[in-house]
């Protein structure tokens, strides 16, 4: 199997990467890495794969159709998985119109790109590509705290730029499923965590202001509810989406780990507390700031995962306490990466927390 990944150099992106190039028995051929390498995308995410035979890095956005087109062909592409995105909704309140440009216009201009190729396959190929589409519970708006998580017949209601562009996108690959037939799959994911997160997001910029000596910065009240996942969980549900998933659906993609912002914040100090104590003994916690709510935060996400547990068997491997205790060990240990970001990507910008 030949696989275009987009957005590999991410978070995700580069964890679907090294997981399918590293599993014992993958049935990968060639696998090509599109990013555009915009501030949130690291080539040192997948430094020690550039080794591997298998692995092609190209550099270019997903909206440059004629060099998609040139790398469908080139290396005979038998699916797409996009994880080519602006994902962050501070960024999206101050700048709405990046999101728009990679999200919705990116989104359509690859859809596009890949039904002309799909088109042009043998009758064989064209039956085996699949199309797969990587997105958020985020387009499905807010919970109240008694509400039943989100499943995949729920309403769309985006309440931020960012949510609005990727629903967006989601609509878009459903239409060409709908309207040319191209063999599209959807998933909607819960916050991820894990390994290589970008330091503006909320865990690692815990763990790295704690670290630093600087404030814990929590939106509002802190009572916002997430539900997390661990990174490699979710990329072994999309491998089993792309692989075994039905042609034409969504699957929702969640963690079972629903934690208050600040009880996570709390839970972070902890381990921290124990595995790298503050000089003066005291706990992290004392740097905890609450800081004015974000415009139109949303309250509470939560996603039920039964339709990918019934129809394709999965099952997260880590529950939060093991992959928070993971994720900090490896911001311990990989101290050099973060700040290598924080000195060269966007060390004048405000940082923020996605929660």
């Amino acid at each position: 199997m030949n696989i275009l990944v987009t957005g590999g150099c991410g978070f995700i992106g580069s964890n679907f990467i090294r997981q399918r190039l590293t599993e014992a028995g993958s049935p990968i051929g060639q696998l090509v890495n599109l990013d555009a390498l915009t501030y949130a995308g690291n080539p040192a995410n997948l430094a020690d794969l550039a080794g591997d035979p298998r692995y092609v890095f190209a550099r270019g956005d997903i909206g440059d159709t004629a060099l998609v087109s040139r790398l469908l062909a080139a290396h005979a592409i038998d699916a797409i998985v996009n994880f080519a995105a602006e994902t962050h909704v501070d960024r999206s309140i101050d700048s709405p119109e990046p999101f728009i440009q990679t999200n919705v216009v990116g989104t359509l201009r690859l859809l596009n790109a890949a039904r002309l190729y799909w088109a042009g396959l043998p009758a064989a190929k064209q039956s085996a590509f699949r199309f797969l589409h990587v997105s958020t519970d985020e387009v499905y708006g807010t919970l109240q705290p008694g509400d039943a998580p989100w499943n995949e017949d729920c309403p769309y209601a985006p309440n931020s730029p960012y949510a609005a562009s990727k629903a967006a996108s989601d609509h878009l690959v459903r239409s060409f499923q709908h309207t040319y037939h191209l063999p599209t799959l959807t998933t909607n994911c819960s916050n991820n965590y894990g390994p290589y997160l970008f330091p503006e997001k909320v865990i690692p910029l815990m763990i790295l202001n704690a670290l630093e000596g600087k404030p814990l910065p929590v939106y509002g009240d802190g009572q916002q509810i997430r539900d997390w996942l661990y990174v490699e969980d979710h990329t072994a549900a999309i491998w089993l989406v792309l692989t075994q998933g039905r042609i034409g659906e969504t699957y929702n993609i969640g963690g079972l780990n629903e934690r208050r912002n600040l009880d996570l914040v709390n839970i972070i100090c902890a381990l921290l507390d124990r595995q790298s104590p503050r000089a003066d003994g005291r706990s992290y916690a004392g740097q905890i700031a609450f800081v004015a709510d974000r415009p139109g935060h949303d309250r509470r996400y939560a996603i039920d995962s039964a339709k990918i547990r019934r129809e394709l068997g999965w099952q997260p491997r880590e529950n939060f306490d093991t992959g928070i205790a993971k994720t900090v060990d490896w911001y311990l240990r990989n101290r050099a990466w973060a700040a290598d970001i924080t000195a060269t990507r966007y060390a004048r910008e405000r940082l923020g927390a996605k929660g």
